[in-house]
């Protein structure tokens, strides 16, 4: 004879076969209403999605998360600090140099933006322009300046392909190099150069640019513009006939007996 299961024991069963499941999954299985689930769930230590608006249920025995609090399955995220906005705030507060919202969607693997936001209003998160873009911080003073240090310091480090640092955080040797190598470009190489730096710098980067490197921001936005649209004519860096004569070669003189 099969020993007697318990509601709770066969919503367990149920989770721990499936990892993850929705209020309508499990109520079918069970042949409850949600509410009925619900009150089960509640006396399992379970825990709801923050991606997918909530709507998936697991419980600690099946969520394994990783070292930043994180599990999911089948592309559904569940974390130890529980809903978005929870664990966005957690996430900052940790943080060693804050959060942009790009990077904050890129560790969570979803759009962060709206969380971010009123986060930021309700002061649970603070917020600071950065590079022309908001970078979210904790709201403790002191942390918040440590936070803000390391990042700008980060954003000063030089890198072969990244964006040119702005220029409130730019070390004195880097500007001269900038403005020396900016200085040998004849007009339509300054204006390609520019537009360069702009896409790599992202959002705001036409007015950043033109302001490091004191162009118009019209000149930086076309000079941008032309490269994405390959609108750029190459030229010979020689001009024709330039550059060191050919070699003639000469006949050997024959030799007299």
């Amino acid at each position: 004879m099969r020993p007697l299961q318990y509601p709770e024991e066969k919503l367990s069963s149920f989770i721990r076969e499936r990892k993850i499941a929705t209020l309508p999954e499990m109520s079918a299985a069970l042949e409850s209403s949600r509410r009925t689930v619900f009150r089960k769930l509640e006396k399992l230590s379970y825990r709801t999605s923050y991606s997918h608006r909530g709507s998936y249920y697991t419980i600690n025995e099946v969520a394994q998360f990783d070292d930043s609090g994180l599990w999911s399955h089948r592309d559904v995220w569940f974390s130890v600090y529980g809903t978005l906005l929870s664990t966005a705030a957690a996430f900052v507060e940790k943080s060693e140099s804050g959060y942009f919202v790009g990077e904050l969607d890129n560790a969570l693997r979803v759009s962060t933006k709206d969380a971010l936001g009123h986060l930021a209003r309700e002061g649970i998160v603070s917020r600071e322009k950065v590079s022309g873009q908001f970078l979210y911080l904790t709201v403790d003073s002191h942390r918040r300046r440590s936070q803000l240090l390391a990042r700008r310091a980060q954003l000063a480090e030089p890198g072969i392909t990244g964006p040119i640092p702005v220029a409130d955080i730019m070390p004195d040797e880097l500007r001269a190099a900038i403005v020396l190598f900016f200085s040998m470009l004849d007009e339509k190489q300054r204006r390609l150069y520019a537009g360069l730096e702009a896409l790599k710098t992202g959002r705001g980067g036409d007015t950043i640019i033109a302001e490091l490197l004191g162009l118009d921001v019209g000149t930086v936005a076309r000079g941008r513009r032309d490269l994405l649209m390959q609108d750029v004519e190459t030229e010979r860096v020689r001009k024709k006939g330039g550059g060191r004569k050919p070699v003639e070669k000469k006949a050997r003189k024959s030799s007299q007996k």
